[in-house]
């Protein structure tokens, strides 16, 4: 008669046959604060990101790097924080939101 089926949410692998359950979405990083800042910089304003937690310099500097990449603008880590040239504080909140954090726009 019929073959019996997995139910929907268990699928195969095609390469090894194998069952997999279906991935869960992926847990929140935790929050993050966008701050921008002018002072002691000459009257030139830099998006600051800060309050990171559990992840290491090298995580930091990727992200660094895809957010000058997006932003089209330059940028460091210094301090533990990501500094981005710039206002650019929607673009670096999609690039966080896309890594998973939480991030909220603290300061003025």
């Amino acid at each position: 008669m019929f073959a019996p089926q997995a139910p929907a949410f268990v699928k195969a692998r095609p390469e090894t046959g194998q069952k997999t359950q279906p991935s869960s979405p992926r847990k929140s990083r935790g929050r993050v604060d966008i701050i921008r800042e002018k002072a002691g910089r000459g009257g030139k304003t830099v998006t600051v990101v800060k309050g990171f937690v559990g992840i290491g310099v090298p995580e930091k500097e990727r992200l660094a790097k895809a957010m000058q990449k997006a932003c089209g603008s330059g940028g460091t880590v210094k301090d533990g924080r990501i500094e981005i040239q710039g206002d650019k504080r929607d673009e670096v909140a999609r690039i966080l939101a896309q890594a998973n954090f939480t991030p909220v726009f603290a300061g003025g």
